[in-house]
């Protein structure tokens, strides 16, 4: 039979103490509506009582609720000596006006005793009279017990009283909470199986709020699931304080692709949406996207050696342990100076070096001796997919370059203001033959760097002829310095990232010369853009 796991997603206040991530109230109503869309069945928004932002994000959300997911506001059980409906922070959880309360409470008596600093039995006090307090306002209501599996393993009658207290006062499920995320996944089943003793005689569910501490927060999720936990806590991509938490992602893939579809996540088609939506989720707290991350990233389905290659080619299966295309992902072969045949007769397919399914071997061995020679100049393709299918199309003789730089130039002004206080601005100034008349232009623009403004130069000077340029935006930059004994006569590699609306794409640069090394990327990321716009209006000509 299938099991039913419900996923609550606290991407919006647990993923939120993430250092240096910070949502907008904009950010979070637009996580809400995608997190709906995706199947998560529960939406944590924050906790009303701590700040303005969070307050305002239920009034919002409130009055566009979520189409299928439940919104959960956060809070705690009431202070030490004050009675529920005296409360401030109970006051608010209830005004909140979301349907689910989730109320965290102290499972270890350690944690009660010398932390809260209130005795074991006004501990229990505390839990019982909150969640009565909540369910007496119409709520559902989840009891996180914090530090359960700590408490357990310290004294595990009061640990799984807390659970027995929580359940006795209404709560729909208890949360067992590996507060410090150093628990093994044999101790979280064996806590999960005691804690479903103690409190399904009183019809409470259990669930897992896994951290990630010694990287097993995906294993430890899975372990309670199998120990019979019906809701897993978590957030989207893992992010979270210290270590992060659980990864939503992952956890929903491997139960419904790898648990012989006995337990059943998300909603239908929802699955083939999770690396659009992992990425998403990267774009909006403005970091680069993990490529090693399972299921979902650049790397995850990436092949370099030539004997995986072969066979991936004769069997997906041999190499790969789920079809790319069940999580929205894509199979990639890398050409370096490690590929063989298999790994450029794939390349082939992929980038049409062949006719009528014929591989020109000639073509191939060629693409093959370029990409060794340029990555023992430093180059390296496995970022770069733009400027690989540039040097292949080169190769085929079907490249015709949009620009030709004359010279550029960049400096740095500073101006004194006074003793203590100096303005800075980056300049660059590019000339260029452009297009098939060969016109000149030259432009001249700042940047915040050297780099930024070359950038908004070569914009500036190609996107009148070229308006399509402004569809392109730059992502993401890395530095590499690739022989460092050399001091500043290091080589350097400059890999750029950019996308336009429906693809991102990688090209890099290498010189000792890290200005001209950017040049060489950014003029290729351009190149590749105008290609690629040339290709779609040959092909809307011919249909």
């Amino acid at each position: 039979m299938t099991v039913r796991i419900e996923l609550y997603d606290t991407t919006l206040r647990d993923g939120a103490q993430t250092e240096g991530v910070s949502f907008s109230l904009s950010d979070k109503l637009l996580a809400t509506a995608r997190l709906d869309e995706i199947g998560i069945d529960y939406v944590e928004g924050g906790y009303p009582a701590s700040n303005e932002k969070d307050k305002a994000f239920f009034e919002r959300v409130a009055q566009k609720p979520p189409k299928k997911a439940l919104v959960c506001a956060f809070g705690m059980t009431r202070r030490k000596g004050v009675r529920p409906q005296d409360d401030a922070g109970l006051a608010s959880l209830v005004a909140s006006g979301a349907p689910v309360l989730t109320i965290v409470g102290k499972a270890s008596a350690f944690q009660a005793q010398d932390v809260v600093c209130v005795s074991l039995e006004e501990n229990l006090a505390m839990i019982d009279e909150t969640l009565r307090f909540a369910v007496d306002a119409g709520k559902r209501v989840f009891f996180d017990a914090e530090h359960f599996f700590d408490g357990w393993k310290e004294n595990a009658e009061y640990a799984l009283e807390t659970l027995r207290t929580a359940a006795r006062a209404g709560a729909a499920s208890v949360v067992l909470c590996d507060t410090n995320g150093g628990t093994l996944p044999d101790e979280i089943a064996a806590g999960t199986k005691a804690a479903l003793d103690a409190v399904s005689p009183f019809g409470a569910t259990v669930g897992i709020h896994a951290h990630n501490d010694c990287g097993l927060a995906i294993a430890n999720s899975l372990a309670a699931v199998e120990a019979g936990a019906t809701l897993v806590q978590g957030t989207i991509n893992g992010i979270g304080e210290r270590c992060g938490n659980a990864d939503l992602i992952a956890v929903s893939a491997i139960l419904a692709l790898k648990k012989g579809g006995r337990f059943d996540v998300l909603r239908p088609g929802s699955l083939e949406k999770l690396t659009q939506f992992s990425r998403f989720m990267d774009e909006l707290v403005n970091v680069a996207p993990d490529p090693r991350r399972p299921f979902v990233g650049r790397s995850a389905f990436a092949h370099k050696g030539g004997m995986h290659v072969s066979g991936v080619n004769r069997s997906s299966a041999s190499y790969e342990h789920i079809a790319p295309e069940a999580v929205g992902n894509e199979r990639r072969v890398l050409v370096s100076e490690l590929a063989g045949r298999s790994n450029l007769v794939a390349c082939a397919k992929k980038y049409r070096l062949e006719e009528n399914g014929v591989v020109d071997a000639e073509t191939v061995k060629a693409v093959l001796d370029a990409v060794t020679r340029k990555e023992s100049a430093g180059y390296q393709y496995e970022a770069a997919d733009g400027s690989l299918k540039l040097l292949v199309q080169k190769i085929k003789g079907e490249f015709r370059s949009s620009f030709r730089r004359l010279n550029y130039q960049t400096s740095v002004v500073v101006n004194d203001v006074n003793e203590s206080l100096t303005t800075k601005a980056t300049v660059a100034t590019v000339k260029l033959r452009v297009g098939k008349r060969g016109e000149i232009r030259h432009e001249v623009a700042e940047g915040d760097g050297p780099v930024d403004a070359l950038n908004n130069a070569l914009r500036k000077a190609l996107q009148p002829i070229y308006p399509e340029l402004g569809e392109m935006k730059l992502v993401d930059y890395k530095v590499r310095v690739l022989n460092s004994d050399a001091a500043t006569a290091a080589t350097t590699r400059v890999v750029i990232e950019s996308k336009d609306g429906d693809e991102r794409w990688g090209t890099v640069g290498v010189s000792e010369n890290v200005v001209e090394a950017s040049w060489i990327a950014l003029c290729d990321s351009i190149e590749y853009k105008l290609s690629k716009s040339l290709r779609n209006k040959k092909r809307d000509a011919e249909n």
